[in-house]
């Protein structure tokens, strides 16, 4: 049987897609990575659940919120922390709502998709904003605000891997390979605050909590390392 020009370069045209889609799909899933992710991902899950601040900048923990077990299903959540946090100061209140994920359940349940299935609408499209954190590093956001019976929710949200806060345009590909991903959600009431305002009192509440978190995190990790330490010394 003979194959034409154009066959043939169709032929390996599908032959790398196929290709590049396993590879993909290797990534998404995790199963090249070598180690045991499931277990990781458990013991990420377990750490942001534990060691999650409740103090930090102006902001205090009020109390927790209790999780939509659904949600939290389609979202893939091993680990997930919901609370309110009131400024000591302007007593303004933002939730933070948090789960730890796969890379691929992390990056498919997002505001602008669960939002307007539960009844809202989209008032200000989603848009990236970056922010300067406490300890010198910016973090990359999305954020945008959802309006339903009069109630107007100003969202930012933010993905946490490997020490860094980004927004990532396509983040099924861009977070693969993690182990694991803390989204993080900010959320106020803009229909009690005026939008700049709103907007001021969510990036000094990230600003102070994404550093503490990782600080957090951080020192759970080295403490295995220095108890070892000082068996062997």
């Amino acid at each position: 049987m003979k194959i034409s020009v154009s066959g043939l370069v169709t032929l390996l045209l599908g032959v790398v897609l196929m290709g590049g889609v396993t590879v993909v799909q290797g990534l998404w899933t995790d199963r090249w990575a070598g180690r045991n992710v499931k277990a990781e991902l458990i013991e990420a899950a377990d750490l942001l659940e534990k060691r999650f601040p409740t103090r930090f900048g102006n902001w205090e923990h009020v109390q927790d919120i209790s999780g939509n077990q659904e949600e939290l299903a389609r979202a893939g959540a091993v680990g997930h922390v919901s609370r309110l946090f009131r400024n000591i100061d302007t007593k303004e209140e933002i939730s933070a709502f948090v789960v730890c994920a796969a890379p691929h359940d992390a990056s498919g349940h997002t505001p602008d998709r669960c939002y307007p299935g539960a009844g809202f609408e989209i008032a200000e499209a989603e848009h990236r904003q970056s922010i300067e954190l406490e300890d010198g590093r910016t973090a990359n956001t999305f954020t945008g605000t959802f309006r339903k019976s009069g109630t107007t929710l100003r969202i930012f949200w933010t993905y946490g891997v490997d020490g860094k806060w980004v927004a990532p345009q396509v983040a099924r590909i861009e977070l693969a390979g993690a182990a694991s991903v803390n989204k993080l959600y900010a959320i106020i009431d803009e229909s009690r605050t005026p939008k700049a305002r709103a907007v001021a009192a969510c990036t000094d509440f990230l600003a102070s909590l994404l550093p503490e978190i990782d600080r957090s995190l951080a020192q759970a990790d080295e403490k295995p390392a220095a108890e070892t330490e000082a068996v062997g010394g």
